[in-house]
């Protein structure tokens, strides 16, 4: 018989069988990339349950946890350690050692529980760990390496998203009006443009570029009336936009299809989307707005002609402001009331006047921002809507006169209508043949007698094909556009002519936003010299500008039955007069969708003309 020989561990197994070992179950899992394949909360519990059964361990309590080990403060990780400090428990039943903690601090102060004896034992499916030496070497070995894989997945995944932002992908997702592809490759995903939200995204951007509307409308327009909301996903979603996305949104160089990333890096990256608008647009999307070097600041006051005119010394934009003055009720002086509290003629506070009135006033003037030293001087808004007003009634035009042009140029309309239906079935005619030729073409190519291509080769088959089907689509596209040309023609005819015959007094009750639709409509320049407003007079408002000057009896100022009494029958004055017609004939003339004449005879079924 051997004898017993009582060594240092011996004598720790003795020691520990006589502990009585209580137990916490822990169970823990987040939502993070080193997660993805762990077992949910449920499942762990019901198999550490299990093995508490199987090995007849007493378990005190089962503590379970969502959220990441990578950093410290763990609320029930924490909470588990003071209760086993406090000696309610001094053993853990864990699923995996990762379980307990991905970085050193946590591991640390675990190994040091073994050496202070407050933690006995740590058992997971397969394994248990005790105090010794080797099992605190490995705990500490396992702990290290989660910590380093947690870092290095760190690293790889910030390397990731900078070789994601390389090939032209924003790494942070889509913006509103995209989308991010969820059947592309993982590690490759693109963005794409969301068909519900990508029209109506645009159309804000396009409300903001006339200059009439502010983002605080246009956020009720796209609220509202445009029904957005964001997209849905999981919990989350579903939401109308909030007033400051909006203001973030169209300061956000993404949309034109330019990047930042890192965030505050310096590095610009040419994104691979499609951009919404393009690069000039966003400037002036960010002069709209009173920007300073892309920071995008909100309107708090609106001005009715701001973004819409030029100075014509230095080319800088025209900008608004109010004043507010005060008239003293004792001197009758006349003064800012901007950081004074008195009249600077008598000292009378403001405070002790009596019945005294704040008087508003609004100026417009350069903002010098091309040239310092322009000389250009401001002008006072009621000064600056008479010429408004002047210009509103030099397109001004009588009901009866906007009846008679209508009438005539339909009747235009109709007499070319006979000759384009000409046109249009010699169009067609062309069409059929072209897809005539093309049948017996094929027919050709796999007729038995071309067996061996001695008739038709390939490349002849191929060439012949591609002519064909490219002198088709060439008149096909020339039949479509000359009917869309025609109906939005015709449309933009109508209410130029019935804008004519209200805009003075629509412009008399407008809004700011309709006043600024209006001279959008009007012209497309606006310039301030010498406190005196220039403009150039879009078609067909500048043809009804020289016509007036030439012709009184269109001008709804007159009375038409009166000028009548004078000049008989007015529309067959109209239609005689020689500084009428030729203007609307000539306005016709450059307005009017171009008439395509198929040449009889043509060697090549593509020779058409346009005149």
């Amino acid at each position: 018989m051997y004898p017993i020989v009582f060594n240092n561990y011996n004598r720790y197994l003795i020691n520990y069988m006589e502990i009585d070992k209580k137990y916490f179950i822990y169970c823990r899992k987040s939502s993070e990339q080193e997660d993805r394949q762990v077992l949910s909360l449920d499942s762990q519990e019901k198999i550490l349950l299990d093995l508490a059964k199987t090995d007849g361990l007493k378990v005190v309590d089962i503590l379970r946890e969502s959220g990441s080990a990578h950093v410290t403060d763990r609320k029930v990780f924490s909470e588990m350690i003071i209760r086993i400090m406090r000696g309610e428990a001094n053993g853990l039943i864990v699923w995996d050692e990762s379980r307990i903690a991905r970085n050193a601090a946590d591991g640390g102060m675990v190994v040091n529980m073994f050496d202070i004896k407050k933690l006995e034992e740590i058992r997971k499916p397969g394994k248990t760990y005790r105090g010794t030496p080797d099992d605190k070497f490995f705990l500490t070995l396992l702990f290290g390496m989660s910590k380093k894989e947690s870092d290095d997945k760190g690293v790889n995944v910030i390397r990731g998203l900078g070789a994601k932002a390389d090939k032209g992908w924003l790494p942070s997702g889509a913006k509103p009006g995209y989308m991010n592809d969820k059947y592309a490759e993982k590690g490759n995903k693109t963005i794409l443009n969301d068909p519900d939200r990508f029209p109506i995204i645009r159309r804000c951007w396009d409300y903001l570029l006339t200059g009439a509307y502010t983002p605080p409308k246009i956020l009720d327009l796209l609220n509202n009336e445009w029904g957005y909301r964001s997209p849905i996903r999981k919990s989350i979603g579903g939401k109308p936009m909030a007033r400051s996305q909006i203001y973030l949104m169209f300061k956000d160089t993404f949309y034109y299809g330019m990047f930042e990333y890192p965030v505050k890096s310096g590095q610009w990256h040419k994104g691979s989307h499609e951009a919404m608008i393009t690069e000039d647009e966003f400037n002036r999307a960010q002069y709209l707005l009173g920007s300073k070097k892309g920071l995008v600041k909100p309107q708090i006051r609106e001005f009715s002609y701001t973004g819409m005119i030029v100075c014509e010394e230095c080319a800088s934009a025209v900008t608004a402001e109010e004043r507010l003055y005060v008239r003293c009720t004792k001197c009758r002086t006349k003064f800012s009331s901007m950081n004074r509290d008195r009249c600077p003629k008598c000292a009378t506070k403001i405070e002790n006047m009596e019945d005294y009135k704040i008087l508003a006033y609004t100026y417009y003037h350069c903002t010098k921002n091309k040239k310092h030293e322009c000389s250009q001087k401001s002008v006072e808004l009621i000064e600056l809507e008479k010429q408004f007003v002047a210009m509103v009634e030099k397109i001004k035009i009588s009901e009866r006169f906007k009846d008679w042009i209508i009438t005539y140029i339909n009747e235009i309309n109709d007499k070319e209508s006979v000759s384009r239906m000409a046109e249009f079935s010699n169009l067609d005619g062309a069409v059929k043949l072209i897809n005539s030729r093309l049948d017996n073409l094929l027919k050709l190519k796999i007729s038995p007698k071309n067996a061996d291509g001695s008739m038709l080769s390939d490349e002849e088959f191929m060439a012949q094909k591609q002519s064909l089907l490219k002198e088709k689509q060439v008149l096909t596209d020339k039949r479509g556009s000359t009917d869309t040309r025609m109906v939005n023609w015709m449309d933009k005819i109508n209410k130029a002519f019935n804008f004519a015959t209200t805009a003075r007094e629509k412009f008399a009750t407008a809004t700011i936003t309709e006043k600024k639709e209006m001279f959008n409509l009007l012209c497309s320049k606006l310039f301030l010299k010498d406190k005196k407003l220039e403009y150039y007079l879009d078609i067909p408002f500048n043809y009804i500008e020289e016509a007036k000057k030439e012709e009184i009896t269109m001008d709804a100022v007159i009375e038409t039955d009166d000028i009548a009494k004078v000049y008989g029958n007015l529309e067959a004055y109209w239609t005689q007069n020689p500084s009428v017609l030729p203007r609307v004939l000539r306005w016709t003339q450059d307005r009017f969708p171009p008439f395509i004449t198929f040449r009889a005879g043509s060697p090549s079924l593509c020779e058409i003309s346009v005149y």
